[in-house]
């Protein structure tokens, strides 16, 4: 999935969807950095895919609370 896709995504959820989203990512991101640690990960760009989505998500998350203060 091309990121501009991912953001479309994650721009139509729910701020509840997001965090669950979020949670699923640092999950899997901690498992990433273990099967690294343990020399079982053959895809280390997976890491860095991992990180820059959850980015992805947090900067989403943070513009999404921003427009709603201002709405208020």
């Amino acid at each position: 999935m091309k990121s501009s896709d991912y953001v479309k995504d994650l721009r139509g959820k729910s701020l509840a969807a997001m965090k669950e989203e979020l949670a699923a990512l640092r999950k899997e991101q901690f498992n990433l950095r273990m099967q690294q640690a343990t020399g079982q990960l053959s895809q280390s760009n997976l890491v860095r895919d991992v990180r820059k989505k959850i980015a992805r998500v947090k900067t989403i998350v943070q513009q999404q609370a921003s427009h709603g203060a201002k709405a208020s």
